[in-house]
């Protein structure tokens, strides 16, 4: 699933089965540490795992995105090879985590 702005995806992760998020850290509406921080807030999407996908790659930045509750911590431009390692990390602590 896509979601165009940061409270569509916020919708998104409460109303659908989602296995990982990857969020953009400037989305429009409501910017990726602020909806972060609302699912990992809320007892239906808190256990999602969430990787920061972001062009801010200043000191801080990793650690201003862990705090708001991601996961992993992504720059642009992306490498996909180590974007899918950590999205099948984590997608596998999260099956592990719920057996």
């Amino acid at each position: 699933m896509v979601a165009i702005d940061g409270r569509q995806g916020a919708k998104l992760a409460c109303s659908e089965p989602v296995d990982v998020i990857l969020m953009d850290m400037s989305s429009p509406e409501m910017n990726g540490w602020q909806v972060t921080e609302l699912l990992k807030s809320d007892c239906r999407t808190r256990e999602i795992p969430v990787i920061a996908l972001t062009a801010h790659a200043m000191n801080g930045d990793r650690e201003k995105a862990l705090k708001a509750g991601c996961d992993e911590f992504e720059t642009k431009p992306i490498e996909f090879g180590r974007l899918l390692e950590k999205m099948n990390h984590l997608v596998s602590q999260a099956r592990r985590c719920d057996t």
